[in-house]
């Protein structure tokens, strides 16, 4: 099997410059631990915290490296939750959606490599303060929690942000890249690697409802909208100004322009929304994925993942790429 070697697979010993998002409730220790085997680095979904289930997961994982992420602002209202994250030694701490400075300390005295989700220059300033050692520069293209950037410009400017301020800093692409193209499209753009997300959403090891990777395979990218309405249904008060990436649905429809309403009528919609998740049904409750939904074809395991999308990117990068040299 053909090898990407960069900076970021020099620095966290991995064969391949691809590690799994952590999604809250689907990145679970099976789906990190597969990551990992088949040569990238896979990292558990800390979400918004819940310590027991955070033990069982990292069991799942067994002895394999694997690391962990969080909701920043959520899991600073459980900050033992990083201790305990910590104390199974993780491979790196990925902390998303929040100052990450009341944190780094902890984490650079457990020896832990920090990275820091970021979707504007100001984040990228404020992870480089907190010492990260890696950047991951989220596109809005990407499902779950993001803003408004558009990866394809935002990966360069901040490449070149670094390459003037923390050249040491290595730099993840994320959003939108589902295969070997984004893959390599990405390393071209300046990423010493991807953060993928939706593709591994959409595998065996994922902590998903087989009703919601149905929805996710009759699905395009233009069947996705960005939305507060889930997070009203869930009584998540998500802090501005993030919203999320859904697939678009009855439920979406029903509330649309809404938002004031569904609150008032939280009572009876919070439980029937929760009733409608665990039952996989998908027009009542969103199947959370990005624009890349549109790429998904099918639920393989996930070491299929990302040997695809290495041999494929390996492959543009190469004999392809010579193509198109006069």
């Amino acid at each position: 099997m053909a090898r990407l070697v960069t900076r970021l697979t020099q620095r966290l010993g991995i064969e391949h410059p691809v590690l799994s998002a952590p999604m809250a409730l689907a990145a679970g220790g099976a789906l990190a631990a597969a990551v990992t085997r088949a040569g990238g680095l896979g990292l558990i979904g800390g979400g918004y915290g819940d310590g027991p289930w955070l033990e069982t997961q990292f069991g799942q994982a067994g002895n394999t490296r694997i690391g962990c992420g969080f909701i920043t602002w959520s899991m600073a209202k459980q900050p033992h939750l990083l201790t305990q994250a910590l104390a199974h030694r993780p491979a790196a701490m990925m902390l998303s959606f929040g100052d990450p400075a009341p944190f780094a300390a902890e984490i650079a005295a457990a020896d832990v490599p920090l990275i820091c989700q970021c979707q504007s220059l100001d984040h990228v300033r404020q992870a480089l303060d907190a010492g990260a050692a890696i950047i991951v520069a989220q596109g809005g293209e990407a499902g779950g929690h993001g803003h408004r950037r558009a990866t394809l410009p935002f990966v360069p400017e901040v490449a070149d942000l670094l390459a003037r301020q923390s050249p040491d800093t290595l730099l993840l692409a994320a959003g939108g890249i589902a295969d070997g193209r984004g893959l390599a499209a990405s390393l071209m753009l300046g990423a010493d690697g991807v953060l993928v997300g939706t593709r591994f959403w959409a595998s065996r090891e994922a902590l998903v409802h087989e009703g919601h990777h149905a929805a996710a395979l009759a699905a395009t990218g233009d069947g996705t909208l960005r939305t507060s309405l889930p997070d009203i249904a869930r009584r998540l008060d998500w802090p501005k100004p993030f919203d999320i990436r859904v697939a678009a649905n009855a439920f979406t429809a029903r509330w649309a322009g809404r938002d004031d309403e569904l609150r008032s009528d939280i009572e009876r919609e919070a439980p029937a929304y929760r009733e409608a998740f665990m039952a996989g049904d998908a027009q009542n409750a969103a199947a959370i994925v990005g624009e890349a939904v549109g790429l998904v074809t099918d639920v393989p395991p996930a070491g299929e993942i990302v040997t695809r999308m290495v041999e494929e990117a390996a492959i543009l990068l190469g004999e392809t790429a010579r193509g198109f040299l006069a």
